[in-house]
């Protein structure tokens, strides 16, 4: 049995912020940023009110900053917090504004008023040091994927993307190593290289792809995505690299487009309420076919020639139906019931007027009473 992990602490100089981060988008991660560019980027993470807690309360041992020893930035080794790292970049900016680095009003607002030894015992920061990043990436995987700390959807299928082609795992031995389903895992997959594919083609904008994810995520459990695109979404690891096939790209600019929009023309589908919707639209040729040849076309009228809201009305009426048959089990026990009543009366008016709708229905109705 592996030995409980041994907390030692470290001057703050000595912790290093990840420039491979997941948070920090994975452009940003290629680019190999400095100490000073991943600072910058994290500014913007709402780290005053960890400042004012570490101000107010101290660093506490069990929130000990998980690190490993790596090259960087020309070093020989150092401490690269792996996990933690807002907490981390918290200490750094109350460090950076008390010795006049950082100047922002904000920032100066923060550690106002505090006396010394407020600072002076955060110049030993709490850490925790493993062997190698791969030795760490199962607790990684729990709390940001599917635990209590998440990653943004971007972030999180890029990780599942790098244990599959950096660690060589399938989508089983990934779902056990951060706690997720296996389905789950591969729809993260897909739609994490189906982004990739979007990035080689020329007219999608990939910015707009990555800021809205999860609706890409959701796209792809409809039949109407899979089809219009021809993506296997049971596809393994290896066939999944390239999920939409070459002479399916066109398409798949089409369906960015729509989806999420280009810098001249704003997406058909604005709300991830109604992907399911345009999965449905999908399915209709004659609906795919207005799409592909309007230059501004409606997500409305794609709509109605996909016959989308004729399914709806019927599962209203059908919701209306099983909630009214499980009234009647109880309704004669409050038959004097004002509230009741006034309900009675609308569901009655209503059923009059569907009743009107449909003539042979309420004919079938009416005899059916004789």
């Amino acid at each position: 049995m592996e030995a409980l992990p041994k907390i030692e602490t470290a001057d703050l100089d000595e912790l290093y912020l990840d420039s491979q981060n997941p948070r920090l988008g994975r452009h940003n991660v290629e680019k190999g940023l400095s100490q000073e560019e991943v600072l910058g980027l994290m500014k913007d993470w709402a780290l005053e009110e960890l400042a004012v807690s570490f101000l107010e309360s101290g660093f506490w041992p069990q929130e000990a900053l998980i690190a490993v020893r790596e090259q960087i930035q020309r070093k020989k080794q150092a401490l690269v917090v792996v996990e933690g790292n807002r907490r981390l970049a918290a200490l750094k900016m109350i460090v950076r504004t008390k010795s006049g680095d950082e100047t922002s009003a904000k920032w100066r607002d923060v550690i106002r008023n505090y006396p010394e030894s407020a600072f002076s015992r955060l110049r030993q920061i709490p850490y925790i040091l493993r062997p190698s990043r791969e030795s760490v990436r199962a607790y990684l995987g729990f709390r940001h994927v599917t635990g209590i700390k998440e990653w943004n959807p971007a972030e999180k299928a890029q990780f599942i993307a790098y244990l599959i082609e950096n660690e060589s795992l399938d989508y089983e031995q990934v779902r056990r190593r951060i706690g997720s389903k296996t389905s789950t895992v591969r729809q993260n997959y897909i739609s994490y290289r189906l982004l990739l594919q979007m990035e080689n083609q020329a007219d999608v904008e990939v910015e707009k792809v990555e800021e809205r994810f999860s609706v890409l995520y959701l796209s792809l459990r409809t039949k109407g995505a899979q089809q219009y695109l021809q993506i296997d979404i049971d596809a393994d690891p290896e066939t999944a690299k390239n999920p939409v096939p070459p002479a399916r790209l066109e398409q798949l600019v089409s369906f960015a487009r729509w989806l999420f929009g280009t810098e001249k023309q704003d997406p058909i589908v604005d709300d991830s309420r109604q992907v399911d919707a345009f999965g449905k639209i999908l399915e209709s040729g004659a609906a795919v076919e207005y799409l592909e040849r309007s230059e501004s076309p409606s997500f409305a009228v794609a709509r109605r020639m996909a016959g989308v809201a004729e399914s709806e009305v019927a599962e209203h009426v059908e919701r209306a139906a099983d909630e009214a048959e499980e009234a009647l089990k109880a309704a004669h026990q409050h038959k004097a019931s004002r509230r009741l009543q006034h309900a009675v009366k609308r569901l009655g008016s209503d059923t009059m007027q569907l009743l009107e709708v449909f003539p042979s229905i309420r004919k079938e109705l009416l005899e059916g009473d004789e």
